[in-house]
């Protein structure tokens, strides 16, 4: 289930994203089982995790992110050029406590 982010949340998991590096990198092949794999556990162990898309195009990028975001069932936090911030929370022991 994707979780449902109102502004204030989003806020909070930018800020908190600002330093992390990105730890998923979608190179010219796409999204693939292995990325997206990466991705699922990135987001169990992190919950917030920060990729890069190497895609030339706008509309590249975005259909990237959006399968990724469809098969991690994350929510989008912030996407600037080529980097995106995709949040999921773990379903145990969450490690992030966002604000209402």
């Amino acid at each position: 289930m994707t979780p449902n982010l109102n502004p204030a949340q989003k806020r909070y998991l930018r800020g908190l994203a600002h330093a992390l590096k990105p730890v998923v990198l979608v190179g010219g092949k796409g999204i693939t089982g292995g990325v997206v794999a990466e991705t699922a556990a990135a987001l169990e162990i992190h919950e917030l995790v920060k990729l890069k898309v190497a895609a030339e195009d706008r509309e590249a990028r975005d259909l990237a992110i959006g399968q990724l975001l469809e098969a991690t069932q994350a929510a989008l936090v912030a996407r600037i050029g080529h980097v995106a911030v995709l949040y999921r929370p773990r379903a145990e022991q969450p490690l992030i406590a966002l604000p209402r």
